[in-house]
Order: C-alpha cells, then structure tokens, then sequence
C-alpha cells in the first residue's frame, strides 16, 4: 500500500527537536504494580487492537478504496509523531520514558503534496495562544488541502483507523497523551509541557474525550499530564467505553 510522507524538513534529529530523557519514578504506586500494570495496559492493548484491525478491516478496506478514487495520491498519510518507550533505570526499581520518534499512520485527507508549513503556522499560534477569536480552536477551519471525502474522514475520525497498527505495533496504546508532530514539540515554550510525552501516545485519552479542538493549549496538556499522572486500567477502560459516544456524536470533531 503506498504511502505519502511529509516535507523531509520536519522530520528533524531527535537532539534538534528539544525531546528529552526523562527518569520518572512511579507516581501513586510502587513498582511491582506499576509493571503490572504496564504489563496488563499492553496485553489489552494488543488484544483489543488485533480484535479491532479484524472486525474492522473491511470499512478499511472500503475507506482505502474511496481515498484511492477520490483523489490521486497514496492512501495512508505518515508522519513522525512524538513518542515514548519505557526501560528500567540504572537501580532497576524505576521507570525510564525514553523520547522518541516513530511513524505515525492516517489515512490520507488532504491533497497530495500538501503544503505542511500551512499547519505548522497554525500549530506554532495555536500553543502561543495567538488564534484571535478562536481559542481553543486546535483544528485548522476551512483548511483547502482537505479533500470532501477526506473532511467526512475528519469529522468522523475514521481517518484515524490505521493508528490501530501503531497500537499492535507497539509505538502507541489505545489510551494516552495525543501523539503529538514534532514540530509541535518544538514550539513548546516550556519544559513542564515536555511531561506530556511520558507514555506512549493513545488514540483516544482525556483529551479526546473531554475536549478535542474545543479547549486551548493548556488545558490540552493539563488533560494529558492528569491521565499520564492518574493512569491505571479501570481508568483506560472506561475512557475507551467514553470514546464511543463521543465519536458518534462528533464531539469536538472537524
């Protein structure tokens, strides 16, 4: 299946992108019940992504197809999105969120050979808090690169499917922060919103339940710090049976 990958511009050195290493002790609980529940989080994971890609793989199937004959170009969009992997510190008895990149996958929405500098600016505003008129506006309205049949993708976030195979994959969980650009990452103005990446990135999370494109820069990075904070597996569940409702009823979704 061909794919499209973005202006070779901002897929930048990990050094050059301001991801950091971060040491992070267990917060509320110890160790053991915090492997545990890693452990319990990537066996749901795994279980419920391969259910999903089966169940699902015909309405992919079919979204692939009407990509390929709506518009030229690639059917799945990557990226290189902000990621996380966890290893055992030095002393064993802590966890270790190493800041990475990795290949993050969507169905195509836009034009082939979409200016990305378009939403670059945008991002770049958005976290500076610059959209006059539109806070909490994260979503790029009346964006031209989006093709009718992508912008149906969009507000149903079907275009988001393929990220099912970053979940079986291992570079994302069902439930977790956003996962974020790089360039995005970037125009951080300060290292607390760095704390964001401390887990692997989630198709759905806090965010995208309680707030999507309706809330501003840092209520968007509070809503990831309080799950990264506050995860457990009675949590991820529920936010997963929360997101059902919130998709059907597009929530938040341009």
């Amino acid at each position: 299946m061909a794919v499209e990958h973005p202006d070779r511009r901002i897929e930048q050195d990990l050094a050059a992108s301001r991801l950091l290493v971060w040491n992070r002790r267990p917060i509320g609980f110890g160790g053991r019940e915090r492997t545990a529940y890693l452990l319990a989080k990537r066996t749901v994971d795994l279980v419920i992504g391969t259910l999903l890609l089966v169940l699902l793989s015909p309405l992919m199937v079919a979204i692939a197809l009407g990509v390929k004959l709506t518009s030229p170009g690639p059917v799945l969009f990557v990226q290189q999105r902000a990621g996380a992997r966890r290893r055992r510190g030095r002393g064993g008895d802590e966890i270790v969120w190493e800041a990475r990149s990795f290949a993050c996958y969507k169905f195509r929405t836009m034009t082939q050979g979409a200016d990305e500098s378009v939403h670059i600016s945008h991002v770049e505003a958005f976290v500076q808090g610059a959209l006059e008129g539109r806070d909490g506006d994260f979503k790029l309205r009346d964006d031209l690169r989006v093709t009718p049949f992508g912008a149906f993708l969009r507000r149903t976030s079907l275009d988001e499917l393929p990220q099912l195979i970053n979940v079986v994959k291992g570079d994302m969980s069902l439930v977790g922060p956003r996962p974020v650009p790089l360039y995005e990452v970037n125009a951080y103005p300060r290292s607390a919103h760095l704390e964001r990446l401390m887990a692997r990135p989630g198709i759905t999370g806090l965010w995208q339940v309680k707030g999507r494109s309706r809330v501003e820069f840092e209520s968007m990075v509070g809503m990831d710090i309080q799950y990264i904070r506050r995860q457990s597996i009675l949590l991820d569940l529920a936010l997963i049976v929360m997101t059902v409702p919130s998709v059907l009823l597009r929530r938040g979704a341009r």
